[in-house]
């Protein structure tokens, strides 16, 4: 297998990564814990694994590409909402067979007319990550806003589709019941054993 990501561990003043190495075909769960540094340590991270931030010990064997949330406007959704046609033409590539996905999924009342803000959050997820891994193969994403079941229906399919594919993904999250679905997990430890204060703090490395 090929790699896509290495590291050998990232330390700042607060946490450690352990090493671990990305492969095509798998996707590795980041478990950062709960609780306020959450948001700033998953931003830090992704960005170092999409190349943004330069780390000495993560080389980037192929291009990672962070998976944003769909953003409604409320203001242009009001005058001209947006359908499911309309997003995949737009962010997606038509020529994938990921482009269609959406609609062969469980949700069969979605059409290509359904307006975006009539979609719930497990669909809508997965309706974003289809569309960007329809155009790239290796991708750091989020699953934060979903219920349990949607958690591992949207993990399972898109590990279902990296296998296939040969893609690649990283997962940040803060849930304990990972292990049962997650083959490859790690776990950021805290330097001093414990969580950080409760006031902001920034890193460095």
């Amino acid at each position: 297998m090929k790699i896509v990501l290495e590291n050998k561990g990232i330390k700042t003043d607060l946490f450690y990564i352990p090493p671990f190495t990305l492969y095509e075909g798998e996707i590795i769960v980041l478990y950062l814990h709960n609780g306020k540094h959450l948001y700033d340590t998953e931003i830090f991270l992704r960005d170092i694994f999409c190349g943004k931030i330069k780390h000495e010990n993560v080389t980037l064997y192929r291009k990672m590409t962070f998976v944003e949330d769909f953003k409604r406007s409320y203001f242009r959704d009001t005058f001209f909402p947006l359908t499911v046609k309309r997003y995949l033409k737009k962010n997606a590539n038509r020529k994938s067979p990921l482009y269609k996905k959406i609609f062969e999924d469980k949700w069969k009342w979605i059409t290509p007319e359904t307006k975006l803000e009539k979609i719930p959050g497990t669909p809508k997820k997965l309706l974003t990550l289809y569309a960007a891994l329809s155009k790239t193969k290796d991708i750091v994403f989020d699953l934060g806003a979903l219920d349990d079941e949607g958690y591992e229906y949207s993990f399972k399919a898109i590990e279902g589709i990296l296998k296939q594919d040969g893609g690649s993904a990283i997962l940040p999250h803060c849930f304990d019941n990972m292990e049962e679905c997650a083959p490859k997990i790690i776990t950021l430890e805290w330097n001093t054993g414990h969580p950080p204060p409760e006031n902001e703090f920034h890193f460095n490395f």
